[in-house]
């Protein structure tokens, strides 16, 4: 046996080696994004779907984060053929619902799919709550730093993105993170860009 040759193979298997025990001890699905505790990025969409009760808007009318300001929002990005869509759209519809009076403003905004099959998928769901939005040339999803979808963000009453869930939400989840919002204390130091 050479040393030699089984001393340099050694030395080229270690970091392949130590590459891979890193990766083992990461969460495959945590995705890190530079989001949170910054100013969420405004957006002017139109609505595709109205949504039931008091955030009916009209559709075609422009929705701005902007007009929003002081106010906790929720964006769920979704599609007609994302099927993890379907595991969370009674649960956003019903906690929409919910805190509709409670200075919580919920929006869909759908993510590469035509209005046409946005508004057929909501109304085979059994239509929602929240209005959705459309996103034509997917400028907003670039600009929350979107994966895919389902992604819902939540944005505090500063104007700062709170948190960012990827995959399906919960009745659970939601409930959560909008009690913790609506619970903060008016925040002193504008948001950062």
């Amino acid at each position: 046996m050479n040393w030699r040759r089984a001393s340099i193979a050694g030395a080229a298997a270690l970091p392949i080696i130590a590459l891979l025990a890193y990766g083992t001890t990461r969460d495959p699905k945590a995705i890190a994004s530079p989001l949170p505790g910054r100013t969420a990025p405004d957006f002017a969409l139109s609505v595709i779907a109205q949504g039931e009760a008091a955030q009916q808007r009209v559709e075609g009318d422009t929705i701005t984060l902007s007009q929003f300001a002081g106010q906790v929002v929720v964006l769920n990005f979704w599609a007609s053929w994302c099927l993890a869509c379907r595991d969370e759209h009674r649960a956003l519809s019903d906690v929409a619902e919910a805190y509709v009076d409670r200075g919580v403003k919920f929006f869909g905004v759908l993510y590469d799919d035509a209005p046409q099959n946005g508004r057929r998928w909501i109304e085979e769901m059994g239509g929602q709550s929240y209005p959705s939005v459309d996103d034509p040339r997917k400028r907003t999803a670039i600009d929350y730093g979107l994966y895919g979808v389902p992604e819902t963000f939540f944005i505090g009453k500063d104007g700062r993105v709170a948190y960012k869930h990827i995959g399906p939400v919960t009745d659970a989840l939601l409930v959560f993170k909008l009690d913790s919002l609506l619970a903060a204390p008016p925040s002193k130091t504008p948001a950062s860009p």
